[in-house]
């Protein structure tokens, strides 16, 4: 274990308050992969977790948060005049914590934002930052991120070491840590954090905000398990959400299908979408091309159906089905209800 504080970038869910939208919309409980990163926190140090919280947190996500390993609950209450969604003014915000707190590493979680947060940050602390991070450890007093690089061909692991100017940031995919709750830590009182808007910050104004329409069942970020459809279903996405909905799975797409307006472009899993790391990924019509499978490099097990035996999805695959979708499927999916009973 390191000896340090660590940092965390707690995101809170909208609780959908009337009149507003999205991340700025009022806090609720904190995100799924808020309370991974509080877990993984906990593990990598001996000194204390500082969670920062962009709204003032309910009494309800804070015991969360607590219970997720928050020893600190710093609030940064931009949302007031600038939208916590924005990169700039996050990143603003880590950067007021760290010179407050003085930790040994900042996470944030790898999405859009917490990346281009992270990044800013890392400039303003004079300091460095690791994105897309699979797995964390501390070893010696070190901490160590492994992540996939070259489009998923090469698995790295890297030194994590605080310079004398900065702190260091690390980007955690979602779904690399189990969150564990301990619902007997200590509640702490939150702490005003006084933020200093830069002039990147200070110079956006929200003119509008329309939040998306939320797709039916979990998120691709946060989703223990994926179903994605290829060129191969034809533009019958009925069909992978039959297997997705006994599975409690998200629904993804490749890029040819959403191309084909056959699903959301928010579906979309790849160099240009969403990168996930599911315990289960199946892939229905999936042919595999580079710019799919580098989204899909932190799965832990990948079953390919598809009746392309050269498919390149296959080298890859722990288990491969050769054979049509169409009817490889409805067989799955009562194979499913006969076991569920």
């Amino acid at each position: 274990m390191i000896d340090s504080p660590v940092l965390v970038l707690a995101d809170l869910e909208p609780t959908g308050a009337p009149g507003s939208t999205g991340r700025d919309a009022g806090p609720g409980l904190p995100t799924g992969p808020a309370l991974e990163l509080l877990t993984a926190a906990r593990a990598l140090t001996s000194s204390q977790v500082v969670a920062l919280v962009l709204a003032q947190p309910g009494p309800e996500a804070a015991r969360a948060l607590a219970a997720a390993g928050a020893d600190r609950l710093l609030v940064a209450d931009i949302a007031q005049g600038m939208p916590a969604a924005l990169a700039a003014p996050t990143a603003d915000a880590l950067v007021a914590a760290a010179r407050q707190v003085a930790p040994g590493v900042i996470l944030v979680v790898s999405d859009y934002r917490g990346k281009e947060a992270a990044g800013r940050a890392a400039i303003a602390l004079d300091s460095a930052c690791v994105s897309d991070a699979t797995e964390l450890s501390a070893v010696d007093g070190e901490l160590h991120a492994s992540k996939l690089v070259l489009s998923g061909s090469w698995a790295t692991t890297v030194t994590v070491a605080p310079s004398a100017q900065g702190t260091p940031i690390i980007c955690l995919r979602p779904g690399t840590v189990d969150a564990v709750a301990d619902e007997g830590r200590p509640l702490p009182a939150p702490e005003p954090l006084e933020v200093a808007l830069s002039p990147e910050a200070a110079a956006v104004e929200l003119v509008s905000h329309e939040e998306a329409a939320a797709a039916a069942g979990p998120s691709l970020s946060e989703a223990r398990t994926v179903v994605v459809g290829g060129r191969g279903v034809d533009g019958d996405f009925a069909l992978v959400r039959s297997l997705a909905d006994p599975l409690g799975a998200a629904v993804g797409a490749t890029r040819v299908a959403c191309d084909e307006g056959w699903i959301e472009r928010s579906a979309q899993i790849g160099q240009t979408g969403e990168t996930i790391s599911p315990r289960l990924y199946i892939g229905l019509g999936v042919s595999g091309a580079i710019h799919h499978t580098s989204g899909i490099q932190g799965a832990g097990t990948i079953v390919a159906i598809t009746d392309d035996s050269e498919a390149p999805i296959l080298e890859m695959a722990d288990y491969g089905v050769i054979g049509d979708v169409a009817e490889v499927v409805p067989q799955l999916v009562e194979e499913l209800e006969r076991l569920r009973g």
